[in-house]
C-alpha cells in the first residue's frame, strides 16, 4: 500500500495547496469556471485543505504497513475517489462544464479507486490464508473432544 498512499498523499496534497492558493485558476482549469465569488473562493479553499489534509493523512499512513489504520485511510480514499470522479464526471455530461484538466481527473479519480480496491483486495486475500488457528476459537474446542 506504500506505493498507492505515497502517490494519492502528493497528488492531494499539491492539489489542495493550489486550491488554497490559486482557487480561481485551479478550479477554471479543472471544469472551465472560476470561482470568482467570495462565496466560492471560500468554500474552495476549504476543499483545498481538506485535500491537504488527505494528503498529509496518506503520506503519515504510508509507513503504516498492512495495519488496520492502514486500510481505513485506503477505504477513505477508495470512497472519496468514487465520489471525485462521479460528481466530475457529472459536471462534464450533465451540467457542461469543461476545463482541459477535467476528464484527466476523472481518469486519474477512477485509476486511483481502482488501485484502493486491489490493495485492499490483496489485504484480504493475504489475511483469509494467513489466519491463525487462534483466530478460530472453536476450531480448538472441537477437536479436543
Amino acid at each position: 500500500m506504500r506505493p498507492l498512499l505515497t502517490m494519492i498523499g502528493l497528488f492531494e496534497a499539491v492539489t489542495g495547496v493550489a486550491l488554497l492558493l490559486s482557487p480561481s485558476v485551479t478550479v477554471s482549469l479543472l471544469i472551465g469556471a472560476p470561482a470568482d465569488t467570495p462565496a466560492g473562493l471560500v468554500v474552495t479553499r476549504v476543499a483545498g485543505a481538506a485535500l491537504l489534509a488527505l494528503g498529509v493523512a496518506c503520506w503519515l499512513a504510508r509507513s503504516d504497513g498492512q495495519s488496520r489504520t492502514t486500510a481505513g485511510v485506503v477505504t477513505a480514499m477508495l470512497l472519496y475517489n468514487f465520489v471525485a470522479a462521479t460528481l466530475l464526471a457529472y459536471a462534464g455530461l450533465g451540467v457542461g462544464l469543461a476545463g482541459i484538466g477535467l476528464w484527466p481527473a476523472v481518469v486519474l479519480h477512477i485509476a486511483l479507486a481502482g488501485w484502493c480496491v486491489a490493495c485492499l483486495w490483496s489485504k484480504s486475500m493475504k489475511r483469509a490464508r494467513f489466519t491463525p488457528s487462534a483466530a478460530r476459537p472453536f476450531e480448538s474446542e472441537r477437536g479436543a473432544n
